[in-house]
């Protein structure tokens, strides 16, 4: 595995400065976005897939051991404020359970019985999908993940940091983003966790934007929890319609909804038939306004 293997840019580490280990590593880590383009395609392919299950009303599920376990996690926790989702509809699963977020748990790696219960314990079914992440590309229990997965019909992934991957046989839709030889060797938090993050904030928030999470490039649908995201939103009517801050604000304190105040100000509506058109067109903004054209 080229992730074990050792970065000769750095068999002198221990004795570079501080100045010249920062370089090396912001050296190595430019070469990530590099690998990623070259795999968008597999990417691409993964994305379509989640979007035609997740359409139908399945869920998204990242599972994982150590760090590529704490990065699905991360993911899955902030598609819940930034696209005004469900926890359920997007979950991150960790070897060891809410235990290993923290801490490493011994074992929990190692064991593809235990992947099955994780599942088991969210019901996973058929309509669903099933993102095995691995740096090795080998880790047992996404292994086991996966192949559970197959068992109950649900859709499959893969990510993983190294070439003919293991994890790779076992997925519909395997991507291999190969980051080869960390600075410090084997720490694949470094260059593999990079590529890992990036790819997943693509599946994440490509996914969310196709299910009409999003108006041109604003976040219509992000959950106002705090004074700044009150704001956030009433900017965000500002910016998707040109209206002053006032109106904004007005709109907004009527519906509670970015989505609906939008569609009220620019297909020119009320609250109730703004709702309506946005029910009747699955949440998405654009095609709310331009069913009224």
């Amino acid at each position: 595995m080229s992730t074990e293997n050792r970065n000769q840019k750095s068999m002198e580490l221990d004795r570079l400065s501080i100045k010249e280990m920062t370089r090396l590593m912001n050296e190595e880590d430019a070469t990530v976005p590099i690998v990623i383009q070259e795999n968008l395609d597999a990417i691409n392919q993964l994305i379509e897939a989640v979007f035609e299950r997740m359409e139908r009303g399945g869920r998204l599920f990242y599972i994982g051991a150590g760090t590529s376990g704490r990065l699905g996690i991360l993911d899955a926790a902030e598609c819940v404020p930034t696209f005004g989702i469900s926890p359920e509809w997007v979950q991150g699963i960790i070897a060891g359970g809410e235990k290993a977020v923290v801490e490493a748990v011994e074992g929990a790696e190692d064991s593809s019985e235990l992947a099955e219960e994780d599942l088991k314990r969210v019901e996973l079914s058929e309509k669903d999908v099933v993102i095995g992440i691995a740096a090795s590309g080998r880790t047992p229990y996404v292994k086991g993940a996966l192949r559970y997965a197959h068992s109950v019909g649900a859709q499959t992934g893969s990510i993983s940091n190294n070439v003919d991957a293991a994890i790779s046989e076992l997925a519909n839709f395997p991507v291999e983003v190969a980051t080869g030889p960390e600075v410090l060797t084997g720490s694949t938090r470094l260059k593999a966790g990079t590529a890992q993050k990036l790819v997943l904030n693509m599946i994440s928030t490509v996914t969310m934007v196709k299910l009409g999470k999003a108006y041109e490039n604003l976040m219509v649908d992000v959950q106002a929890t705090n004074e700044k995201l009150v704001d956030r939103s009433k900017r965000i009517i500002m910016e998707a319609t040109e209206c002053s801050f006032e109106e904004a604000e007005k709109y907004y304190q009527e519906s509670g909804s970015v989505k609906t105040a939008i569609v009220q100000i620019l297909a020119n509506t009320t609250m109730e038939n703004a709702n309506a058109l946005l029910e009747a067109h699955q949440g998405r903004v654009r095609q709310s306004i331009q069913s009224t054209h």
